[in-house]
């Protein structure tokens, strides 16, 4: 019998598209079942796509973070954007735990999408945070890759030491038996002099040099605004006298200790030379800068640091992105 008779019949198709979809039945034992080719079994699972007895659909949230994404991407010339979506449950009772969940939910999303492009030979800046914590805790150890590992930045007193940017560069060399460089001082010195004249130091600078090299980037951002999130607005890292200029001069934000403003650019204070980091000249031309963050409170400082040039790939939360469409809306 002509394969094009089992076309006349609906049920064929929707018995083909039944043990293809629901039973999980490889075309050719269906071929066998049903006494036709293969070729029609194919046939028959395309009509059935065709003529919609089958229909795949992408629920909510999961569609909406396609279209936020979509739009974020094209907004702001973003390399990539990843979404994770938002658990249903916002209940006061669970705000906490959900904060912590969604954190974990996008660091897990930033562990995967460094583990799909990292390359032998690539030198990723690493920068401190509890985001960059859960997301090497989620690396797949068995992907071996000869890469050098660098931390961005001198270490922060106020930060536990599971959070320092040396500890997180030596666990994520170790994940994937990478080799590991890091700035073994402290990230702000008390003035310009004491800093300059650490750089100068042999293993200091080899790291300094590095900062050139690095083709990946991996950090956190911190908020100043609407309210003071940040870490680094902590007395013990700043005084209250470093505070309140930074205020002055309008802080939004924070990435890689350097603190910038709403338009992403980099506040004028004497913090400015006696930082330890990466200068944000320099991090801006790395080729991919990937920033991490979750909770709608980061919306201010992820939105300036995007009109800033500070990021390619933006690795967030459903509510979060949204919160930047709006007020990105808000602006225009």
């Amino acid at each position: 019998m002509r394969p094009e008779v089992y076309n006349q019949s609906t049920f064929i198709i929707l018995k083909a598209a039944y043990l293809y979809y629901i039973k999980d039945m490889p075309q050719n034992e269906i071929a066998d079942m049903l006494n036709i080719s293969i070729t029609t079994v194919s046939r028959l699972i395309k009509k059935a796509k065709d003529e919609k007895i089958v229909e795949f659909v992408i629920r909510d949230p999961y569609i909406k973070c396609i279209r936020l994404e979509e739009k974020l991407k094209q907004a702001f010339k973003l390399k990539d954007v990843i979404i994770a979506p938002n658990p249903v449950d916002n209940s006061m009772d669970n705000l906490k735990l959900e904060s912590e969940n969604i954190k974990k939910l996008v660091a897990l999303e930033g562990a995967r999408y460094i583990q799909r492009i990292i390359k032998e030979e690539d030198v990723l800046g690493i920068a401190w945070g509890s985001t960059m914590y859960n997301l090497i805790s989620y690396l797949n150890p068995c992907q071996k890759v000869d890469a050098a590992f660098v931390t961005l930045h001198g270490s922060i007193s106020c930060c536990e030491s599971e959070l320092d940017v040396r500890t997180l560069v030596s666990r994520m060399a170790k994940a994937f038996y990478g080799r590991k460089y890091y700035l073994l001082t402290s990230g702000l010195m008390s003035n310009k002099s004491i800093a300059d004249s650490i750089k100068k130091e042999k293993n200091i600078k080899r790291v300094f040099d590095m900062f050139d090299k690095i083709t990946i980037s991996i950090s956190g951002i911190g908020s100043f605004y609407p309210t003071l999130n940040s870490a680094l607005s902590k007395r013990e890292y700043l005084t209250e006298d470093e505070l309140k200029n930074l205020q002055k001069k309008k802080v939004v934000g924070d990435i890689i200790l350097r603190f910038f403003d709403a338009n992403g650019k980099e506040c004028d204070t004497d913090l400015k030379e006696r930082t330890m980091s990466i200068d944000l000249e320099t991090f801006k031309k790395i080729k991919t800068k990937i920033t991490i963050a979750s909770g709608k409170n980061k919306a201010v400082s992820v939105l300036s640091a995007l009109r800033g040039g500070l990021i390619d790939v933006l690795i967030i939360d459903y509510v979060l992105g949204n919160s930047i469409m709006e007020l990105t809306s808000n602006v225009n």
